[in-house]
């Protein structure tokens, strides 16, 4: 934190409806600022693709500063479909956010909000609120840019280590704990893996158990991914948080998304040992860019995370209780009939942030 107390805050916009859904997100913010007695100093910067489009760089050396320098960052959603590196791959400064600060765990709440229809029978009376972690700078995802292609084959290198892993699997039995002490009643972590057929599976199952052994109060289990995707179709209310690899959890995180109205409703976090990023799940969504209907409640929620991290960081109280009354907030326009157009509704950007402006 600065010498004026102030959280300084780096927002990066992003691409297509980024900047849409910031925009609400840091209005709550403001809102909220007063009353929890914080306060906030907001800094923009440019990333993502049109930013490369114009420079040749997804990110400006200057952002990169200012995240190293910021207590925290707010990162909209990032990329276009029309805009590649000459490998076709997408423009992803996310990605690379996550190398640069080593932000190994990707937090990705699944929370089923009053008022939202969910896809699995029984949900709207059993619940959805589990967490899905990420490992997100190594696994399969290591091999980004980096991988071999030739006439014949084309080959990508799945890494997974011992350093990370350990901290990966900490934080998660941190979480599951600090879940447990506010009421989750399932109260467990679940390590994803395939440690029947791969050796490193089978080595990143074993540091997940030799941590085990160091939460004694948490209830470990393990389950292969295929029965984990499985399971979560039909009983999604049986789980608390699963810590799996970074490609399991990308696709882990969607299907949970999915769950709960879709990436609309997500919000997510990568966070590492100093420094942590925060977005929706969403992507930048070009084909309804400056409509106004785009739905900002993951990037509000995002926030939301952003407020509760920075709480535990700096063990600022009041930003905790900011954290817990946004999501209040965000209930009760979901339970009092606010419909994005996602759902088939009418409600959009600006309907949304005033509804959850207004329950504040």
């Amino acid at each position: 934190m600065s010498a004026n107390d102030a959280l300084h805050i780096a927002v990066l916009g992003g691409d297509g409806i980024g900047p849409e859904v910031m925009a609400p997100a840091l209005e709550v913010l403001r809102k909220i600022e007063a009353s929890a007695g914080l306060k906030f100093r907001f800094t923009e910067a440019a990333a993502g693709a049109g930013h490369y489009k114009e420079t040749g760089k997804s990110m400006p050396e200057s952002t990169i500063r200012l995240c190293e320098e910021a207590d925290a960052i707010l990162l909209g959603a990032c990329g276009l479909p029309s805009v590649r590196y000459p490998d076709n791959t997408e423009i992803a400064p996310q990605i690379e956010l996550r190398v640069i600060f080593d932000l190994y765990a990707g937090v990705r709440p699944a929370r089923l909000i009053p008022g939202v229809a969910s896809t699995i029978v029984g949900a709207d009376q059993k619940g959805i609120d589990l967490v899905v972690i990420r490992e997100s700078t190594e696994g399969l995802f290591a091999s980004m840019g980096k991988g071999v292609v030739t006439e014949g084959e084309a080959r990508e290198t799945m890494v997974i280590t011992r350093r990370t892993s350990e901290r990966l699997f900490e934080f998660s039995f941190r979480l599951a704990e600090r879940r447990k002490a506010r009421g989750k009643v399932n109260g467990g972590l679940t390590c994803v893996d395939k440690a029947n057929v791969f050796k490193a599976f089978a080595f990143f199952r074993s540091i997940f158990d030799e941590t085990a052994k160091r939460h004694p109060d948490v209830r470990a289990d393990h389950l292969y991914i295929d029965a984990t995707a499985a399971a979560l179709v039909k009983r999604p209310w049986d789980f608390d948080v699963m810590v799996t690899e970074n490609m399991f959890g990308d696709i882990l995180s969607d299907l949970t998304a999915g769950l709960i109205g879709g990436m609309g409703m997500a919000p997510s976090a990568d966070i590492g040992d100093r420094y942590a990023v925060f977005q929706p799940c969403h992507g930048t969504a070009p084909d309804i860019m400056g409509q106004g209907k785009a739905n900002p409640t993951a990037m509000i929620l995002s926030a939301a995370m952003m407020l509760d991290w920075l709480a535990d960081k700096h063990g600022l109280e009041g930003a905790a209780e900011a954290g817990e009354r946004i999501e209040r907030a965000v209930d009760k326009v979901y339970a009092g009939g606010i419909k994005p157009f996602e759902f088939g509704g009418s409600n959009g950007t600006a309907d949304v942030a005033k509804a959850v402006l207004a329950a504040l």
